[in-house]
């Protein structure tokens, strides 16, 4: 019998910052321990073009699999196809509303429901700034529905010096919730321990 592989679904929607999605996408084809099923929401071929001047298609080929936003009988429609969850990065606030709601317009909600109701991993990288209290009450809605908010917020304890690794800490934190190693940051060991004197101990 056929093992079947670790499949994790991803989808880009129109929210700003398709670099969070296109860095995830490159991070998983090198680490090769997952394959990639991508959907891009028809806002986010603009916004890729306009952030980052690359096309749709030059991101779909970071995947292994693409499907198409409004095939509502992709495999990943179906909860009897096997994958470790999904991540909606960056996740707008129009697909986080659909989600919360339950309401299936294209794949990239219906995927997000069928993973709901399968118990899997749905993390939302939801990008939007400030929040309205609309934007967190959806978000209270579908963490209590079992997905997991993770806003795209740097961390400074590992002291980045570029973008990257902005980049890379962020995408590390997505594939914590999918337990998915590697080793894209430093991790945490706790402060350094000090004398009286000021000294490193």
């Amino acid at each position: 019998m056929e093992r079947t592989p670790r499949r994790l679904i991803v989808a880009l929607t129109g929210a700003s910052a398709p670099h969070l999605g296109i860095h995830l996408l490159e991070t998983l084809r090198d680490l090769g321990t997952v394959q990639t099923h991508l959907i891009i929401s028809g806002a986010a071929h603009r916004t890729l073009e306009i952030e980052t001047g690359r096309r749709a298609s030059d991101i779909a080929s970071l995947a292994d699999v693409v499907h198409s936003r409004s095939d509502i009988a992709a495999s990943i429609a179906s909860g009897s196809f096997l994958t470790l969850g999904m991540v909606v990065v960056p996740c707008s606030m129009k697909t986080l509303a659909g989600i919360a709601l339950g309401f299936s317009s294209d794949l990239i909600t219906r995927a997000a429901d069928v993973t709901l109701k399968e118990r899997r991993r749905l993390v939302l990288v939801a990008r939007e700034t400030p929040l309205s209290l609309v934007h967190l009450r959806n978000m209270v809605a579908v963490t209590e529905a079992g997905a997991v908010v993770l806003p795209p917020m740097p961390a400074f304890y590992q002291r980045p010096q570029s973008i990257d690794d902005v980049l890379a800490h962020l995408t590390g934190k997505v594939l914590d919730q999918f337990g998915i190693e590697h080793d894209l940051f430093p991790r945490w060991q706790g402060a350094p321990v000090t004398d009286r004197q000021g000294a490193t101990a």
